[in-house]
């Protein structure tokens, strides 16, 4: 089946484009990097993985460890132990629509910076502290481009506020089109998401792949693949329609 994919990069604009068309900015898309920041920051991000067996979101987004009222982690603000630099807890709101509100004004909040380093830390991932502004900004980027390529699924149905239930990070559990790029290109995605969406009513689910591109002046560079899973005969039938879109292009 056909897939959109979004290439996503820490050098701007990023593109978030239907696979096998020319990429295109979304309105309003800003450069979420500090280029001041620049030098060593891939490094760091490559440092702050190698203790892990693979690259992952730090957040936990298992629905055992999320706050049952807004089905995301919770994660502290305090400062770790040993932590020198003081972080940010101001958190950034999204552009994300919670399920859990019936206004369009209730976004979803991403971590701090203090929260996004507490998770690295329990997860034993410590990053320089100077970098995780940086990181934090890279992170709710990518989010937010998930987003956009779920919208452009959804404008295919008549709902006109789809919103975002939960989301479920599964790093080790490989997709069937993972799979099928892994044997074709011999590529595996570094992170997955499963994201719940509200559909006016109906629960969609979406998969999302993560994939790390060649790196460009030192700065990082993401593709995403983001399609519905196919669990009904509708998700099935966007999934056809968009191959056959694909095809004719």
């Amino acid at each position: 089946m056909s897939d959109k994919t979004a290439d996503t990069r820490a050098t701007c604009p990023v593109d978030h484009s239907a696979s096998g068309s020319q990429p295109t900015a979304p309105h309003g898309s800003g450069c979420p990097v500090d280029h001041t920041k620049k030098p060593g920051f891939l490094s760091s991000l490559t440092n702050t993985t190698a203790s892990t067996n693979e690259a992952k979101c730090p957040v936990d987004h298992a629905e055992s460890q999320v706050n049952p009222l807004n089905m995301m982690p919770t994660l502290a603000q305090t400062m770790h132990e040993g932590q020198q630099t003081a972080l940010s807890t101001d958190r950034e709101s999204s552009t994300i629509p919670r399920a859990d509100q019936s206004s369009d004004t209730h976004k979803w909040e991403y971590p701090s910076p203090q929260q996004f380093y507490n998770a690295l830390a329990r997860k034993n991932m410590p990053a320089p502290e100077e970098y995780v502004d940086v990181m934090v900004d890279i992170h709710n980027f990518l989010n937010e481009g998930a987003w956009n390529e779920v919208l452009k699924w959804e404008s295919r149905h008549e709902c006109k506020m789809p919103r975002l239930i939960r989301l479920q990070g599964r790093p080790r559990d490989i997709s069937p089109l993972a799979r099928i790029y892994d044997w074709r290109f011999g590529v595996r995605p570094f992170d997955r998401h499963d994201w719940f969406v509200d559909r006016c009513g109906k629960q969609v689910r979406y998969v999302i792949d993560y994939y790390e591109g060649e790196p460009k002046d030192d700065m990082p560079v993401f593709n995403l693949v983001v399609r519905p899973a196919i669990d009904d005969f509708s998700s099935l039938t966007d999934r056809a329609k968009q191959m056959w879109q694909d095809a004719k292009q």
